[in-house]
């Protein structure tokens, strides 16, 4: 019969094998997927992407600005800023028909605020 410190090595070799193991995977899956080609990493972007922007222009507040995507293209997401002292954006939403991007906003204690308006497009 083993004794205890016999078996207690044996574990810690054992241990200590099976951690260099994980480890080369996790090294080995590291370098596959950091070595990926740019062509496969490229991929990801839809046909006929596009960002589409409305550059900032003072608005009376709850105005709704629209960004629209070039002809046969369809949006696929957006967003906005609101600009100045207390400005907040309170909508950010795609059109009905899906070809471009609504922002709205207001300013505490004026008329009107700042609105950008962003959309992503693809064919």
């Amino acid at each position: 019969m083993p004794s205890i410190k016999t078996t207690a090595l044996a574990l810690a070799a054992t241990a200590a094998a099976t951690g260099l193991a994980t480890a080369g995977v996790a090294s080995a899956q590291s370098a596959q997927s950091s070595s990926r080609p740019a062509a496969h990493r490229a991929a990801a972007v839809p046909p006929g992407y596009q960002l589409v922007t409305l550059a900032n222009a003072n608005v009376p507040n709850f105005q709704r600005r629209v960004v629209w995507c070039p002809p046969g293209k369809h949006v696929l997401g957006g967003g906005g800023e609101a600009r100045g002292n207390g400005a907040i954006l309170v909508g950010s939403f795609p059109t009905d028909d899906a070809r471009g991007w609504i922002v709205l906003g207001r300013q505490t204690g004026f008329n009107d605020v700042g609105i950008s308006a962003f959309a992503i497009c693809a064919d």
